[in-house]
This record gives structure tokens, sequence and C-alpha cells, in this order.
């Protein structure tokens, strides 16, 4: 059985596209996390707007998996 290099250079972009927005976005969270808590820690009335911000940079890994369903696409298409 005989793949082609254009296949592994293919999953090779899409398993970039996952891990790099992962990444990106693990860091957001850490940062993000970490000042939603010491406001939560001042004012508990905060804890609605902390789980919100704290959510907001998964959106970033969503985008990374349409960007490699995009790639995974078109390259099956060509």
């Amino acid at each position: 059985m005989v793949i082609e290099i254009g296949t592994g250079l293919v999953a090779l972009a899409a398993a970039t596209a996952i891990g790099l927005s992962a990444i990106a976005a693990a860091l957001a969270e850490k940062a993000i996390g970490t000042a939603a808590i010491g406001a939560m820690a001042e004012n508990e009335n905060l804890f609605g707007k902390g789980l919100i911000l704290t959510v907001i940079p998964e959106t970033i890994v969503i985008f990374g998996l349409v960007v490699a369903i995009m790639i995974i696409g078109l390259a099956g298409a060509a």
C-alpha cells in the first residue's frame, strides 16, 4: 500500500491547524482565567462575566477545526 506525499502533507496541514489553534486557545484561556479568578476574589458578582470571558477563546479551536475540514475537503476535490 503506497501513500502519496500529498496525502501526508494534507494531514499534516490539518493537524497543524487544529494543534496551533488549541495551543493559542490554551494560552489565552490561562491568562483570562487567572484574571477572572482575581476579579471574583474581590467581587463575587463578576462570576458570570468571568465565565463568559473564559469560554470565548474556545471559539479559536472551533475555527481551527473548520479550517482543517476545509483543507481536507479542498484536497479531496483536487
